[in-house]
């Protein structure tokens, strides 16, 4: 990783949790309540949404330029999402394990290549999830096939890259890992930090 600007030093004093008092959990969420000092001094009462998995996101980019997307209703905002193959992985295991299960499972395809390019912090206000994103390539049918959960009724679309990135740009991929992974690409595509054929396919 490279050096920090200068610009980025932190300044002031952190935040200071007292005691924490769990009000909700299940097997993904804990939901703890904090009586605590902002760093200006001042007491507050914070909630904070703990997540037992690590958010993962995989950027399946074909030799052709094309990307893979999975389609789902989603029950948050109650409406129908398209966004690349993600999930969630157990804190104590490696995100890249996580990615190449949620991978198989989503779009039964299995990749030869991984490249970690995204870790960020979701809602970081009111959360602790991490999101890892990887892109993957070299891709083929999994010998497996779709492995989907109880809960899962999805479906496929492998649109150009640029078309996929033009649909998250105009508001229709929401989806905000979606949206990182896509541009994300698009930088490493431009500035020559994919193979060159693989960048030619995407961005032509």
């Amino acid at each position: 990783m490279a050096e920090k600007p200068a610009w980025l030093k932190p300044h002031g004093r952190p935040w200071t949790r007292g005691p924490g008092r769990v009000v909700f959990e299940n097997p993904w969420i804990e939901v703890t309540e904090f009586d605590a000092v902002a760093p200006t001094g001042r007491p507050a009462h914070y909630g904070l949404v703990g997540f037992k998995n690590h958010a993962i996101a995989v950027l399946p980019i074909h030799d052709d330029g094309c990307v893979t997307l999975v389609g789902q209703n989603r029950l948050p905002f109650a409406d129908y999402s398209w966004e690349i193959p993600e999930g969630g992985g157990p804190l104590a295991v490696d995100p890249l394990d996580g990615a190449r299960r949620e991978l198989a499972e989503e779009t039964g395809l299995e990749a030869d290549h991984w490249r970690e390019v995204l870790q960020a912090q979701l809602s970081n206000s009111v959360t602790d999830e991490l999101a890892f994103g990887f892109i993957a390539t070299g891709l083929r049918q999994a010998a497996g096939g779709h492995q989907m959960d109880a809960t899962e009724d999805l479906a496929i679309a492998r649109p150009p890259f640029r078309e996929a990135l033009r649909a998250a740009l105009d508001g229709h991929l929401k989806d905000v890992l979606t949206l990182a992974m896509l541009l994300r690409a698009y930088h490493m595509a431009r500035e020559g930090a994919l193979p060159a054929a693989l960048a030619r396919a995407m961005l032509g």
